[in-house]
C-alpha cells in the first residue's frame, strides 16, 4: 500500500509551485485531480522543452510535473462550472492551488470561503510571497523571488561584481522549494486531520520559503555576529573551497579541517610547496596569500586527471573532492542506477525516457511513477460522473500521542521525534518538525558538541549558528560513548515516533541503532536516515558538505555565464533543503503508520534531494540528448529575463513573458526605440538578439535607482524586484507581516529574534515561543519525567 493511497487531492495549481506539491504527493499514491482550463490546460503545457507537434501534449516540463494525476477540464469562469468544482472539493481531502485572492474569491475559495463551506478539506495556497501581499506580486517568476530572497545577490560564488547575480540552479528553485514546503505541510495537515477530521487553510510564501533556507546566514545577522550588508561576496565559502578544471571536466574541493590537508597531503604525494603550510593551517592561519597558492598548485596537479578517478581515491583518504556532475553523468551514474532514482516513463508524445524519481527511499511504502501525465482532459468523463458519490474516508487506527512537555499545538502535535543530527540538514528537519508542533528532543553530549555550537564564539550556548537552526528544541546530555545512556536513548527511541540521524555512513549501526535494532526497541519506529549518497550503492561510503551535494547533483554544472565554466551558488546552498526533503519524508511514514499500523526506514539520499530540484533540466536532457550548462540568466520562455545593472551597485531583477510585457517595459524607460527595434519585436527575436538586448537594457537602467525602478514596472504589469542584498531580506515587510521574523524567549537576553516557519496555517498554527537550548538543559524533563530515572541514579 503506498502512503496516501485513499487520498483525494484537486489541484488548481498552474504554476510549478503547485504542481510539484501535488506530484510530491501522487508520487505517494494520492488520487490527484488536476483542474484545467477547457481547450487550453495548464501553462505549463506550453512551457519549454517542447517536442513534437502536439501543443498541449509535447511539454517536457508539464510531463515531468505531471506524472501520476489525472486530468478534468472545467471552464472556471461559469456558474456551472464553479458549482461542479465545488461538488467534487466535497469529495476531497485536498486543495492545492495558486491564484490571486481575487480569483479565489470570485470561484468561492477565498480562506474564509473555504473554511465555511468545504470545513473538512485542507486547502493549501502556494504563491510567490503568500496572502495579503499586494497584487503588483503576484506574477513573480522563479527569479523574481529568488532574487527577493537574497540567494540571488549572492550568486554565483565568487562574484564578479561588474557580472550579474545569476538565478541559481535550473529554471525552478524557488517553485520547487516552494512546492516542497507545500507538499509537508499538506502531509502534515493530513496527519491531523485523520485525527479530529477538521481540516486547515494554508498559505505558503515561497519566498519565505527561500530565506528560511538560509537561516544559518540569517540568523547571524540577527545575533550581530556578522553585519547585514551590500557585499555580493561576503557569504562564500572561505578558505581554498572551488571548482578545477580536470581532464574530462571539472571537479569541486571543500578544505576546512587539519584531517582534510591530511588526507590531501596523501592523496597527492609530497610536493615542495607543502612545507610552507603548517598542518592546522586550515583552522588557524587561512590568509588570502595561501588560498591563491594552493589553488595555483592544486589546479596544475588535478588538471590533467579524470574526474571520477581522482575523487573517488580522495574520498577514499578523507578528502572532499567530488565530480562536478552534468545531466548526462546522472544518467549513467551506478549510484543512481544502483538506487533507482531513475525511473522509465512512456508518454504518447514524449516518447519513453528517464524520470527523477523521488530522494527517499520509504521501505514499506516506496514513492513510484505509475503512469505518465495525462492528456488534457483524459479522465473528464470518469472522474465527473460520480462527483456527487460520496467517497469512503480511509481507515485509521486510534493515535497513539505522547504527552508532551509544553501543548503547543500545531498539526504534529503529540508526535514525538528523537534527534541525532549535526550541523544543518538533520537539525533543519527537526526545525521544521517542532514548527508543525512535534516535540523534538536533541541528543547531545558535552564532551564532544555538536560543530555548529562552536562556530561563532567560544561559548557553546550562544553560538550563532546553533541558535539560529534550533529554536524550539529541547536537548538533552547524553554520552553515548556510555552503555548506560544508550540504554536510556533506547528507552527515549521507545517512547518516541520518529528517529532521524545525519550521522555518517555506519554509525547508527556501530552504536546498535540501526533500523532492525531499532524495531526491537520499537516496532513501529520511523527511521529516518539522511546521507550524502544515502544509506547504500557503490558510492555510499562518501561523505561530504552541502557544495559537494550540489556539485554531485548536477546543480553546479548549470551555475555560471554562457560558455564558463560552472561557479556555483553561494551561502551554502544544499543543507536545508536536504532537510526539508527529509521532514516531508518523515510525515509521509507518520501517515503511513496511522493507516497501516507499521513503521518503516526512510533512506534520504542528498545529492538525489537536490537533483530532483532540477528534475525538468534531467528529463530535458534525457529526452533532447543536448548537453546542458551554464546559462546566466536565460530563459527559453522569457526574454528579457535578467538582472541589469542600477545605480549605487544595485542590481534590478527583470522577466519578461510575452510582447505585452515588452512593451510595458519599454513604456516605462522611456524607450520607443527599443519597442519599434525589428531585433526585439517578439520573443523569438528577442531570444536570437539576446546580448544585444541585454545590452542596450543596462545601458538604460544604469541611471535608475533599483526599487523606484522596480516599482514602477510592477505597476504596470511587468515583473520586477531589486536583487536583494542581506540588509534588504532582514528590513523586507513582507516577512515581518507574515510575523516570519519573530521573538521568543531567551533565558540570558530576555528575548531573541528568530526566523520563523514559512507557512501559516489558520487553524493549527503551532506556539513558537522559545529558542534554542543550551546543551542538556531539558535532562530533568526527559531523564524523569519521561523515563522515569531517579535524580539518586542520575547523580550516580
Amino acid at each position: 500500500m503506498s502512503a496516501l493511497t485513499g487520498i483525494r487531492i484537486v489541484e488548481l495549481a498552474e504554476s510549478v509551485a503547485g504542481e510539484y506539491c501535488g506530484k510530491l504527493l501522487a508520487d505517494f499514491g494520492a488520487e490527484v485531480v488536476k483542474i484545467e482550463r477547457r481547450g487550453c490546460g495548464s501553462p505549463t503545457r506550453a512551457a519549454a522543452p517542447i517536442i513534437g507537434d502536439d501543443s498541449r501534449e509535447s511539454s517536457g516540463l508539464f510531463g515531468y510535473l505531471n506524472t501520476n494525476k489525472c486530468s478534468v477540464e472545467l471552464d472556471l469562469t461559469v456558474p456551472d462550472g464553479i458549482d461542479t468544482l465545488h461538488k467534487l472539493i466535497a469529495t476531497a481531502d485536498v486543495v492545492v492551488d495558486d491564484h490571486t485572492p481575487d480569483w479565489a474569491e470570485a470561484v468561492g475559495l477565498s480562506s474564509a470561503q473555504v473554511q465555511r463551506r468545504h470545513p473538512g478539506v485542507v486547502f493549501c495556497s502556494v504563491t510567490p510571497y503568500g496572502q495579503g501581499t499586494p497584487p503588483e506580486f503576484d506574477n513573480a517568476k522563479s527569479i523574481n523571488v529568488f532574487h527577493s530572497s537574497g540567494w540571488g545577490y549572492h550568486t554565483p560564488s565568487h562574484a564578479d561584481p561588474a557580472k550579474p547575480p545569476l538565478q541559481g540552479p535550473g529554471r525552478f528553485l524557488a517553485d520547487y522549494e516552494g512546492g516542497l514546503d507545500a507538499a509537508l505541510c499538506v502531509a502534515a495537515s493530513l496527519f491531523r486531520r485523520l485525527r479530529i477530521g477538521q481540516g486547515d487553510y494554508v498559505d505558503i510564501s515561497q519566498h519565505a520559503v527561500l530565506v528560511s533556507r538560509a537561516d544559518s546566514i540569517v540568523g547571524r545577522f540577527i545575533t550581530g555576529e556578522i553585519a547585514a550588508q551590500n557585499d555580493r561576496y561576503d557569504y562564500d565559502q572561505q578558505g581554498p573551497a572551488a571548482f578545477f578544471a580536470c581532464a574530462d571536466g571539472f571537479v569541486y574541493l571543500y578544505m576546512s579541517s587539519r584531517n582534510h590537508w591530511t588526507g590531501l597531503k596523501q592523496l597527492m604525494g609530497y610536493q615542495e610547496w607543502f612545507d610552507a603550510f603548517d598542518d592546522d593551517w586550515l583552522e588557524f592561519s587561512v590568509t588570502r596569500e595561501k588560498v591563491a597558492t594552493f589553488q595555483r598548485e592544486f589546479s596544475a596537479w588535478v588538471r590533467g586527471l579524470r574526474k571520477d578517478a581522482v575523487t573517488e581515491e580522495a574520498q577514499r583518504v578523507g578528502v572532499p573532492l567530488v565530480p562536478v556532475n552534468e545531466a548526462a553523468d546522472l544518467h549513467k551514474s551506478a549510484q543512481y542506477r544502483h538506487r533507482g532514482f531513475f525511473q522509465q516513463v512512456t508518454h504518447p508524445v514524449l516518447g519513453t525516457a528517464a524520470y527523477a524519481g523521488v530522494p527517499y527511499l520509504l521501505s514499506a511504502s516506496p514513492a513510484r511513477i505509475t503512469r505518465c501525465a495525462p492528456s488534457l482532459g483524459e479522465h473528464t468523463a470518469g472522474i465527473l460522473e460520480s462527483v456527487d458519490t460520496p467517497r469512503a474516508l480511509p481507515t485509521v487506527r486510534s493515535p497513539q500521542l505522547k504527552p508532551v512537555k509544553e501543548r503547543r499545538g500545531g498539526p504534529l502535535e503529540g508526535v514525538r521525534v528523537v534527534e541525532l543530527t549535526k550541523v544543518w540538514a538533520g537539525p533543519y528537519a527537526g526545525k521544521l518538525l517542532a514548527f508543525l508542533g512535534a516535540e523534538v528532543i536533541k541528543i547531545e553530549t558535552a564532551t564532544g558538541p555538536e560543530e555548529m555550537r562552536a562556530y561563532g564564539g567560544t561559548d557553546i550556548n550562544h553560538a550563532p549558528y546553533f541558535l539560529s537552526i534550533n529554536p524550539e528544541i529541547l536537548s538533552v546530555d547524553m554520552d553515548l560513548k556510555s552503555p548506560r545512556a544508550l540504554d536510556q536513548l533506547r528507552d527515549l527511541i521507545g517512547r518516541s515516533d520518529i528517529v532521524i540521524n545525519n550521522l555518517r555512513p555506519k554509525a547508527m549501526e556501530r552504536l546498535g541503532l540501526g533500523y532492525e535494532q531499532l524495531r526491537a526497541v520499537k516496532s513501529d519506529i520511523i527511521s529516518v536516515s539522511i546521507k550524502m549518497w544515502g544509506n547504500d550503492g557503490p558510492l555510499g561510503y562518501q561523505t561530504g558538505y552541502a557544495p559537494c551535494f550540489a556539485a554531485l547533483a548536477g546543480l553546479a554544472s548549470l551555475v555560471g555565464y554562457p560558455g564558463g565554466p560552472p561557479l556555483g551558488t553561494s551561502i551554502r546552498y544544499g543543507d536545508s533543503t536536504v532537510g526539508a526533503a527529509a521532514a516531508f519524508a518523515a510525515v509521509v511514514a507518520l501517515l503511513h503508520r496511522e493507516q497501516s499500523g507499521a513503521g518503516q526506514f526512510v533512506d534520504v539520499s542528498a545529492v538525489e534531494t537536490l537533483s530532483a530540484m532540477i528534475g525538468d533540466c534531467l528529463l530535458e536532457q534525457a529526452l533532447t540528448g543536448k548537453q546542458l550548462g551554464p546559462d546566466g540568466n536565460n530563459h527559453p520562455d522569457m526574454s528579457p529575463h535578467n538582472c541589469y545593472p542600477c545605480a549605487g551597485g544595485d542590481w534590478i531583477c527583470v522577466a519578461v513573458a510575452d510582447d505585452i510585457e515588452w512593451r510595458r517595459l519599454c513604456d516605462v524607460l522611456e524607450a520607443a526605440g527599443l519597442a519599434d527595434d525589428d531585433r526585439y519585436a517578439t520573443l523569438s527575436d528577442r531570444r536570437k538578439h539576446i546580448d544585444a538586448l541585454d545590452e542596450d537594457l543596462a545601458h538604460l537602467t544604469r541611471k535608475h535607482d533599483a526599487e523606484q525602478l522596480a516599482q514602477r514596472l510592477r505597476s504596470a504589469g511587468v515583473p520586477a524586484n531589486k536583487s536583494a542584498t542581506s540588509l534588504d531580506v532582514m528590513s523586507d515587510q513582507r516577512l515581518w507581516d507574515r510575523d516570519f521574523y519573530r521573538f521568543v524567549s531567551d533565558h540570558r537576553e530576555g528575548q531573541r529574534l528568530i526566523v520563523g516557519p514559512p507557512w501559516r496555517m489558520s487553524r493549527a498554527s503551532a506556539q513558537i515561543a522559545r529558542g534554542a537550548p543550551d546543551l542538556g538543559e531539558h535532562n530533568d524533563y526527559v531523564l524523569h519525567e519521561i523515563l522515569g530515572a531517579s535524580r539518586a541514579m542520575d547523580a550516580m
